[in-house]
C-alpha cells in the first residue's frame, strides 16, 4: 500500500511537532508538509498531500474558514478536523465547508491513525462525543408531527426550530420499507451507531466479534442506501429510531 501523504496545521509548535513525530513513527504516513496558518497551510507542501490534519483555531483565518482553498489547492485531499472545540455549530460548518471528518485532540493515538485511513478510503469520521451533538443538533429540527386541526397548538406559531442548529437541514421523512430488510441484530447496531458508539464499543455492548460488527455496519449501508456512519445517525434520528 501506498504511504499516505499527511498535511499537518496546527498554530502550536509544540504540539504539532509532537504530532508529527508521533505520526511519523507509523509507516502508513509520510509527511508532505505541516504550517502554523493557513497562508503557509497553502505553500509548504513538498508534494500534494492525501489527508490534512486542521485545526480550527487558527491565526487570522479559522480552519473551517480555510476548508474551501485547502481543497482548491490540493484537488483530491480530504480534509479531517483536529481540535479541540466540542461546539456542535463547530462541527456542523466544518461537515458543511467540506470536512471528511472532525476527531477532538482527546483522540487516542490509535484511533486517530486509523481514522486517517478511513477517511483516505473515503469515510466520515466523527468523534463519538460529537456524534451524539451531531445527532441531537439534528433531531432538534425534525419536525413534529402536525398537531390535530382542533387544538390551540395550531395557534402558537414557530415552535423550537427557530433555535435550532444553523446549516443542518433535514430531509422530508418518509416511511422506508428499507427499514424492515434489516434484521434483528442490525437494526440493534444501527441504533448504537446513532449514539455514536464504535465497532468496538458496539462489540462490547453486545458481545460479538468487532470483526462481525464491521459486516454488519456494510450490510446496514447496503440495505438502508447509506455511505457514512453520519448518514446512519440521521437517518435514524430523522424517524425518531434514536
Amino acid at each position: 500500500m501506498n504511504p499516505i501523504h499527511l498535511l499537518v496545521v496546527d498554530d502550536h509548535t509544540l504540539f504539532r511537532r509532537g504530532l508529527v513525530a508521533l505520526l511519523a513513527q507509523d509507516g502508513r504516513f509520510r509527511l508532505a508538509g505541516q504550517a502554523g496558518d493557513l497562508g503557509e497551510a497553502l505553500r509548504c507542501c513538498t508534494q500534494p498531500p492525501d489527508v490534512i490534519l486542521l485545526d480550527n483555531h487558527l491565526p487570522a483565518v479559522r480552519g473551517i474558514d480555510g476548508i474551501p482553498a485547502l481543497k482548491q489547492a490540493y484537488g483530491g485531499a480530504r480534509i479531517l478536523m483536529l481540535t479541540v472545540s466540542e461546539n456542535e455549530e463547530d462541527l456542523a460548518a466544518a461537515m458543511l465547508a467540506g470536512a471528511d471528518g472532525y476527531l477532538l485532540k482527546t483522540v487516542e493515538t490509535d484511533q486517530l491513525c486509523d481514522s486517517i485511513e478511513k477517511v483516505m478510503g473515503g469515510e466520515c469520521v466523527i468523534s463519538p462525543d460529537m456524534m451524539t451533538k451531531f445527532v441531537t443538533a439534528f433531531r432538534a429540527q425534525v419536525p413534529s408531527p402536525p398537531a390535530p386541526a382542533n387544538t390551540a397548538s395550531m395557534a402558537l406559531g414557530p415552535g423550537p426550530q427557530e433555535d435550532a442548529l444553523p446549516g443542518l437541514q433535514p430531509p422530508a421523512v418518509a416511511a422506508d420499507p428499507a427499514l424492515d430488510s434489516l434484521s434483528v441484530r442490525e437494526r440493534e447496531i444501527l441504533l448504537l451507531i446513532a449514539h455514536g458508539d464504535s465497532n468496538k464499543g458496539i462489540a462490547r455492548a453486545l458481545d460479538i466479534a468487532e470483526t462481525t460488527v464491521k459486516v454488519h455496519v456494510q450490510h446496514i449501508f447496503r440495505k438502508l442506501n447509506l455511505s457514512s456512519r453520519v448518514q446512519v445517525a440521521i437517518y435514524a434520528a430523522a424517524r425518531g429510531l434514536a
